[in-house]
C-alpha cells in the first residue's frame, strides 16, 4: 500500500519559516519525481516545486528564492523549506509522487495534505 505522509505545517507570522516533510512508503522512491503542490479553497491545485531523483529542481515563479525543495534518496524523504512566508502562501500543501519516464508504473500518488497558515 502506498502512503505519502506529510508533516511540518502550521501557523506562522509573515516572514517566518516552515519545513515541510514527506515520507513516502510502498514506492521505489528513485523512480519518482517528487513535488509539492498547494491548494486554497475555490482554486485549482498548483505546482510549487519539484525535484528529480538526480536532484534537478524546478519552482513556481512566486516562490523562487524563498522555497527550497530537497530529497534524500537513501532515506526516501522529500522536504520543502519555506522561508520568508507571505499571507498568500497560505494553503494546504500536498506531497506528490509522479513516475519518471523510467518507471513502468504510471500511477501518480498524493499525500493527505498539511495546512500552512501565514497570518499576523
Amino acid at each position: 500500500q502506498v502512503q505519502l505522509v506529510e508533516s511540518g505545517g502550521g501557523l506562522v507570522q509573515p516572514g517566518e519559516s516552515l519545513r515541510l516533510s514527506c515520507a513516502p512508503s510502498g514506492i521505489l522512491f528513485t523512480f519518482y519525481v517528487m513535488g509539492w503542490y498547494r491548494q486554497v479553497p475555490g482554486k485549482q491545485r498548483e505546482l510549487v516545486a519539484t525535484v528529480t531523483s538526480q536532484g534537478k529542481t524546478d519552482y513556481k515563479d512566486s516562490v523562487k528564492g524563498r522555497f527550497f525543495i530537497s530529497r534524500d534518496n537513501n532515506k526516501s524523504t522529500v522536504h520543502l523549506q519555506t522561508n520568508t512566508l507571505k499571507p498568500e502562501d497560505t494553503a494546504v500543501y500536498y506531497c506528490n509522487a509522479n513516475p519518471s519516464i523510467f518507471n513502468p508504473d504510471r500511477r501518480e500518488y498524493w499525500g493527505q495534505g498539511t495546512q500552512v497558515t501565514v497570518s499576523s
